[in-house]
């Protein structure tokens, strides 16, 4: 081999000379970003930690402040058994939540559909009507649904917190958002082999809905879920949900904190799992909510 065939290539005049500090940069703001993240999630684990924690220490150290109870206790899941009926406040609780969330995600599923979809007189007027409803606040509709299940008599029902909640603004607008976003040749095609609208919305649409409607769903169960104020104004007769369950370790004379904490931890537990179970899905629903 030839001197000549080793020389050194010149590098070219034209080469970046600032890659490097560009790529500390990056470096820098990655790490920032992640530090950030980590904070902000350690914000919200901690509250939840505690919750755990206290209610696993023994009754007399409930109120102490060592971060790592010890030695571990179910002296207080064992009182909040005992107190109340755990496993029907859990059915009532679940039924409740499940039927608001399939109720709204019905619902929002075919106003959606029918916003999105087809082409009538005053749509966007009658859709912006009905995102209106979603600003006005909760007090001003009470009043009319407590009396409505008033002369129903559906007072101290689960059936009278379930009716007035089976539509939701929030589910038409995010479902009418997804709906929009199905290719609008794939509901041309079902049309032309010769598919209805409902054979079209359950057959072609629904199927590409998937993960948003997954995810829509965790949300709408998770709020009916830690729904307080409303089944409170209905059940006054009764404990008949966990939410309200808690009141009965609730005194003018203080609270028992350790029963409390252990009755929320449990009511923690299903919505932990239901996320766990479908964590998949909801990440990719909130995914493609923002890709155009």
């Amino acid at each position: 081999m030839t001197p000549e065939l080793l020389t050194e290539v010149p590098t070219p005049a034209h080469a970046p000379s600032h890659a490097p500090t560009v790529l500390r940069e990056s470096r820098l703001r990655a790490v920032l970003g992640h530090t950030v993240l980590a904070l902000l999630g350690l914000a919200c684990i901690v509250p939840i930690y505690w919750l755990y924690a206290t209610s696993l220490r023994a009754p007399e150290d409930v109120y102490s402040l060592n971060p790592f109870p010890w030695p571990l206790s179910g002296a207080n899941y064992a009182q909040a058994w005992g107190a109340v009926d755990m496993p029907r406040l859990l059915v009532n609780t679940f039924v409740m939540a499940a039927m608001i969330a399939l109720g709204q995600l019905l619902t929002g599923l075919l106003a959606g559909y029918a916003f999105a979809a087809w082409r009538f007189r005053f749509q966007n007027a009658l859709y912006l009507v009905f995102v209106a409803t979603w600003l006005v606040p909760f007090q001003v509709t009470m009043l009319p649904n407590y009396v409505l299940l008033n002369q129903l008599s559906a007072l101290n029902t689960i059936a009278g917190v379930i009716i007035p909640n089976l539509c939701s603004a929030l589910a038409v607008i995010m479902l009418r958002s997804h709906v929009r976003s199905v290719p609008h040749e794939l509901l041309e095609a079902a049309r032309m082999d010769g598919r209805n609208a409902w054979s079209t919305l359950w057959t072609v649409v629904v199927p590409n809905l998937g993960p948003a409607l997954a995810a829509l769903g965790v949300l709408l169960f998770v709020n009916a879920w830690n729904e307080y104020f409303w089944p409170a104004l209905v059940l006054q007769r009764s404990n008949a949900v966990l939410q309200l369950g808690l009141r009965s370790f609730m005194g003018t004379e203080g609270n028992d904190w350790g029963p409390l904490m252990a009755t929320a931890g449990l009511a923690c537990l299903p919505v932990l799992m239901l996320y766990l179970l479908l964590q998949r899905r909801i990440v990719d629903g909130f995914v493609r909510s923002g890709l155009k």
